[in-house]
């Protein structure tokens, strides 16, 4: 179980895939303007959005961000909030709050699963959560795409009419636009956030070098977001580029990832590498240990209801 002591009751699976939703969407509240800079920076080079933009370019993480308060304001660091919420509830509550049950599911209810079981966990989870969340993870990245400029037409004004606009231009196809490249990246992103920090965590209560609380949270979590970033980075931006691309740009994924390597190089697929580690090893500090705490709580919560009744 990820985060939970040996002695603890394991907490229901109702319990797990709420604190996982409300936990990642805590995590997004603090860190949703270095994921909005990751698009900016992911996207840039891509083409010239309009006269308003051609001289505005994107240098680092906190350059960035200092431009996009400085040209559009402080609100354009949450482009996209609304979405971001919608998809953490709908995502991170399947892809997290489902991964310990499917674990067990593969392995019969045995403990101590190797690492292969828990790969296959991980991937079976975020791909079934990509297939449902995709509509909402596809306008949060339009929005964070688009810019707050005088001269610069919004593609969108509102997060309900995002969807419905892309419906009726786009059809189904479009809600879920990209969405191999996104099971591929949310594949590897999960298996590699969850079973690096189990491992990490394992590893550290194995040698004693930390107890079970919140250092050792910290540590395991922010050494899964580095090996999440390195892995999963290059799928990342082609993702967010089909995502955020008008119909017709790309004939699909692959022919994306193509035209990125052609005309921009290699370098290209690791394009806003700083803002997607900063973005993901906070994500994951935040995440969980808001997922130990709120687990706890609702268990605390759920043993005190059943005592009085």
């Amino acid at each position: 179980m990820v985060g939970l002591k040996p002695s603890e009751v394991p907490p229901p699976l109702g319990v797990k895939v709420l604190s996982a939703g409300l936990a990642a969407c805590i995590a997004d509240l603090v860190t949703f303007p270095l994921d909005t800079a990751k698009v900016r920076l992911q996207i840039q080079g891509e083409k010239a959005v309009s006269e308003a933009t051609k001289n505005i370019r994107y240098r680092g993480v906190f350059g960035t961000i200092s431009t996009m308060v400085r040209t559009e304001g402080p609100k354009s660091l949450y482009n996209g909030l609304v979405a971001g919420l919608q998809r953490q509830m709908a995502f991170a509550s399947i892809r997290i709050g489902l991964y310990d049950n499917v674990k067990s599911l593969y392995t019969g209810g045995k403990d101590n699963p190797g690492i292969g079981v828990r790969i296959l966990a991980g991937c079976t989870t975020g791909a079934m959560a990509v297939s449902l969340a995709q509509p909402t993870d596809v306008v949060k990245v339009r929005f964070q795409a688009q810019m707050n400029l005088s001269g610069v037409e919004r593609r969108y004004k509102g997060t309900l009419q995002a969807y419905k606009q892309i419906f009726h231009q786009e059809g189904l196809r479009g809600l879920w636009k990209g969405t191999l490249p996104n099971i591929t990246r949310n594949a590897l992103v999960n298996c590699t956030e969850l079973v690096t920090y189990d491992l990490i965590k394992e590893a550290i209560l194995k040698h004693q070098l930390l107890s079970d609380n919140l250092p050792c949270h910290f540590v395991s979590a922010f050494g899964a977001g580095f090996c999440t970033t390195v892995i999963a980075s290059p799928v990342d931006v082609v993702k967010t580029r089909y995502m955020n691309s008008p119909p017709g740009q790309y004939s699909g994924a692959s022919n994306c990832a193509w035209t990125m390597l052609t005309k921009e190089g290699p370098t290209a697929f690791y394009k806003g590498f700083v803002p997607s580690f900063l973005r993901l090893g906070s994500w994951n500090v935040v995440m969980f240990v808001s997922f130990e705490q709120l687990k706890r709580a609702m268990m605390v919560s759920k043993q005190r209801i059943e005592a009085t009744t």
